[in-house]
C-alpha cells in the first residue's frame, strides 16, 4: 500500500512540474508593452498562445487601460461598452484558461480605433511558444513554484506515508 502512496505522489508531482514547464508568460507587444505604437497584429501572428499561458498587460496606468470584449464583432467595432472584464492596475496579468479566441481594447477613448487592440487565438497541446516574446512562468514565484520544490516536498513527504 505504501508504494501505491509513493507512485501516486510522484505523479502528481510530475504532472505539477509539466505544468510550469509549458506554460509561458507573454508580454503583450513585447518591450513596446500595451502602446498605441504597438502593431499588435503582427506581434500576435508571430506568438503561440496555449491554454494554461497567461497575457501580461504593462502600460502607463490612467493613460491605457485593458478591456476585454465578448466578441469579434464587439473586437472589429471597437465596442468597449458590454465588457466582459476591465483592468487599470498597468501591470495586469490574464490566464488563457480554455481554448478559442479572445479579443482585447484600449478602454482609452479613441485608442482602440487606432489599432490598440489584440485578438488572441488559444490553442490546447503542445505546440511551441515562440521564445523571444514569452518568459516561463517558473519566473514568476507568486504564481508558481520551481521544481526543485516540488522535490523538497516529497522528500519530506514519503517518509510520512507509511503512517497512512
Amino acid at each position: 500500500m505504501e508504494a501505491l502512496y509513493r507512485c501516486m505522489l510522484v505523479v502528481v508531482l510530475g504532472a505539477l512540474m509539466i505544468e510550469q514547464a509549458v506554460a509561458a508568460q507573454h508580454v503583450v507587444g513585447g518591450s513596446q508593452g500595451w502602446d498605441e505604437s504597438t502593431d499588435f497584429e503582427s506581434w500576435a501572428s508571430a506568438n503561440t498562445f496555449k491554454v494554461g499561458d497567461q497575457l501580461v498587460f504593462r502600460y502607463n496606468p490612467g493613460l491605457h487601460s485593458v478591456v476585454e470584449l465578448g466578441s469579434e464583432s464587439a473586437y472589429k467595432s471597437c465596442d468597449t461598452s458590454s465588457s466582459v472584464n476591465s483592468l487599470s492596475g498597468g501591470n495586469d496579468v490574464v490566464k488563457l484558461n480554455k481554448a478559442g479566441s479572445r479579443y482585447f481594447a484600449c478602454g482609452t477613448a479613441g485608442h482602440c480605433e487606432q489599432g490598440m487592440k489584440l485578438k488572441v487565438t488559444i490553442v490546447t497541446g503542445n505546440a511551441p511558444s515562440n521564445p523571444a516574446s514569452t518568459t516561463s512562468t517558473s519566473s514568476a514565484p507568486h504564481l508558481l513554484l520551481p521544481p526543485f520544490v516540488f522535490f523538497f516536498v516529497a522528500a519530506l513527504l514519503l517518509p510520512q506515508l507509511h503512517l497512512l
